[in-house]
């Protein structure tokens, strides 16, 4: 135990390193860069939902640097083909044979920019590579190095020349994120960051010093699978996960993935906060971030403007907490 203690603290010391350095530009967004490292420790992906400018890109490319780890982005549009992610065989002229020209998708970070542009054809080709850390082009199976995270982004609030995700494919996010713009205090600070020339992004991003790397990733990653959890807490989460499919509201509940992805995310959750053990608030945080993007909701429900964030809160007050 006091070897996990040692292994937490210092996983906790990197993580506060990662949070000053970007604190130097960032300005809000605490709860996206944790449920980012949240992910990152429970190979879990992440859909992010919200308007432009509210600093994802932002976030997700200094956190790669942060690190230590590859970053790559792929920028959808309507016209992408799978090829375009997955990469291509081309016909090598000196050597006379077909060599492998990998896609984005070969990487540590993925960032998959309005994701919702793609269409359906196209989005199928990332289903096993976030599922099953592969990819198969013209028959060849072919591994994605860990760690592998990918986040995605979409705008909910354009729905011209978009295609919604298919079920199978948002089950695919561990953990999903709507984002909204900054409050006035936080508005006011981009304001004066900019009037004072501290808003150079090429600046700031070459200064970054990366405080881990892949290796060490790894490390954490199978440390923070050490961290306990009593069994009335297993119990919980299969309650909150019961709830959902027998919401009168919801048409499809959260399917299994969800029950591991809040096991998994509770126990990165307390890893991140020193702990070596989980308590009901973790899971409590982790929940609509878990299950909001999992819930079909009843044609009834959407008539009167029920949403499944309502829904969860519900559910998080009536399921009893041990």
């Amino acid at each position: 135990m006091t070897e996990l203690r040692d292994e937490l603290a210092a996983l906790a010391g990197h993580y506060r390193a990662i949070q000053e350095q970007m604190g130097q530009f960032i300005v809000g967004n605490e709860p996206l860069l944790e449920l980012c490292m949240v992910g990152l420790l429970s190979g879990g992906h992440l859909l992010m939902e919200g308007t432009p400018g509210t600093g994802k890109t932002t976030i997700v490319k200094a956190l790669a640097k942060l690190t230590g780890c590859n970053f790559s982005r792929f920028q959808c549009a309507v016209d992408s083909q799978p090829a375009d992610i997955l990469g291509v065989r081309i016909f090598d002229q000196a050597s006379r044979e077909f060599i492998l020209r990998k896609g984005p998708v070969f990487t540590n970070f993925l960032l998959i920019d309005e994701i919702n542009r793609l269409a359906p054809r196209t989005q199928s080709a990332f289903i096993e590579a976030m599922s099953e850390r592969q990819a198969t082009l013209d028959g060849v199976t072919i591994s994605i190095d860990p760690p592998f995270v990918v986040l995605a982004t979409q705008n909910p609030f354009e729905s011209e020349g978009t295609f919604p995700l298919i079920e199978a494919q948002k089950d695919r996010f561990m953990f999903s994120m709507p984002l909204s713009q900054l409050d006035d205090e936080g508005e006011l600070e981009i304001v004066r960051r900019e009037h004072a020339g501290a808003l150079d992004w090429d600046a700031y991003y070459s200064s970054l010093s990366p405080v881990m790397n892949g290796r060490l990733v790894l490390h954490f990653m199978r440390v923070s699978r050490q961290v306990y959890m009593e069994q009335h807490l297993l119990s919980y989460i299969r309650d909150l996960v019961m709830a959902t499919r027998r919401h009168g509201d919801v048409s499809t509940g959260a399917s299994s993935r969800a029950s591991i992805a809040l096991v998994r995310g509770s126990r990165a959750c307390a890893a991140l906060r020193e702990r070596t053990y989980v308590i009901p608030d973790d899971i409590k945080w982790l929940a609509p971030r878990v299950l909001r993007h999992r819930l079909v909701l009843t044609r009834e429900a959407e008539i009167s403007d029920i949403t499944p964030a309502a829904v969860i809160e519900e559910i998080l007050e009536t399921v009893e907490v041990p």
